[in-house]
């Protein structure tokens, strides 16, 4: 059994491999279905809303699958602390253990922070590869926490012709941080960081959005963007959460989430759109999910005319946790990486 701290995880972890890796399960899952399998994750809301402690959460995430040759179960443990960075602290926490069905042997534990965000970015990495027009020049990061770092990382990943970035957060302080540590780690990118004091300045000539936040409003109106913007949303990941406007939400040509059962769930922009009187979107309008989008799979109607907005919801999925969690414990096995438990 091997131990994969943070630094070990993030050292040989790449966002290409981490695309791929999730793109190559997305097509397992179309063709087997049965060798992927992912119950509901466990949510529990931890602490009551008051003037000390936010409310945050514990989530449990179980997952087996099966490459064809090998079977596996992940199991990522992940407590999200709203009140962290104040502390100088992520605001996820995660661990990830990786097991051998064969003989139920735990062939590694590995800290999961890293993996979590990475794993979230891909998947808007994956979204914007197949969703986003061509000519695309700009993006805008709206919120500057753990998981717009590497969001963005990911977006540049798959459209490397990106030239200016808008960074807008609350805290004016977070996005100037975002973009000195952003321009410090990722130096290969040749982009023009600009930190926006207002949200209209950072998205309006923006031709992607990256959302997130733990906002319980929709953020923006679909007049203050532009018509064939494309939107990369993973905050608002319970139901009484909400960056996406219903007139957003009304407005897109195409939305597409990476898993229905989690959606329908937890994903609040979506959920509160669809039980609005007010509003005309419903589940029904859903274009469907990224497996189909990736595999080709969606009806033509749905697929992008660039014409109208389009969304990317994201709640994450265990199934895409284990997928590189198992990829990374391949190539711990391989090049003998972290420390050996007996």
């Amino acid at each position: 059994m091997q131990w994969l701290n943070k630094e070990t995880v993030t050292k040989h972890l790449t966002m290409q491999a981490t695309i791929d890796t999730i793109e190559k399960l997305l097509h397992l899952q179309a063709e087997y279905p049965n060798w992927v399998k992912a119950p509901e994750r466990l949510v529990i809301e931890t602490f009551s809303e008051d003037d000390k402690q936010r409310s945050g959460s514990h989530l449990s995430m179980p997952s087996t699958i099966y490459d064809g040759q090998q079977e596996y179960t992940a199991v990522k443990l992940v407590t999200i602390c709203p009140d962290n960075p104040s502390r100088d602290l992520p605001t996820t926490t995660a661990i990830i253990t990786v097991s051998d069905n064969t003989n139920g042997e735990i062939l590694a534990i590995m800290d999961g922070i890293y993996i979590t965000q990475v794993r979230t970015a891909a998947l808007s990495g994956i979204a914007t590869k197949y969703m986003v027009k061509a000519d695309c020049q700009s993006v805008a990061v709206v919120g500057c926490g753990g998981m717009a770092y590497e969001q963005l990382h990911a977006v540049l990943t798959v459209r490397p012709e990106i030239k200016t970035v808008y960074l807008w957060n609350r805290n004016v302080q977070g996005a100037e941080n975002f973009r000195a540590k952003f321009a410090r780690d990722y130096p290969q990118w040749d982009v023009k960081l600009k930190v926006c004091e207002q949200l209209e300045d950072a998205i309006k000539d923006a031709d992607i959005i990256n959302l997130a936040t733990r906002s319980d409003k929709g953020l923006f109106s679909a007049e203050q963007v532009k018509p064939d913007v494309h939107i990369n949303a993973v905050g608002a990941y319970l139901p009484s959460m909400k960056e996406v406007s219903n007139k957003v939400i009304e407005n897109s040509s195409m939305v597409i989430v990476d898993d229905l059962v989690g959606c329908r769930h937890e994903a609040g922009d979506l959920i509160q759109a669809h039980d609005a009187a007010d509003c005309i979107w419903t589940w029904d309008d859903l274009s469907g999910d990224l497996q189909a989008l990736v595999t080709g799979r969606l009806n033509e109607a749905t697929t992008r005319s660039d014409k109208g907005i389009t969304l990317f919801k994201s709640v994450g999925a265990a199934s895409f946790d284990a997928a590189v969690a198992i990829h990374i414990t391949q190539l711990a096995q391989q090049e003998n990486l972290g420390v050996v438990l007996s």
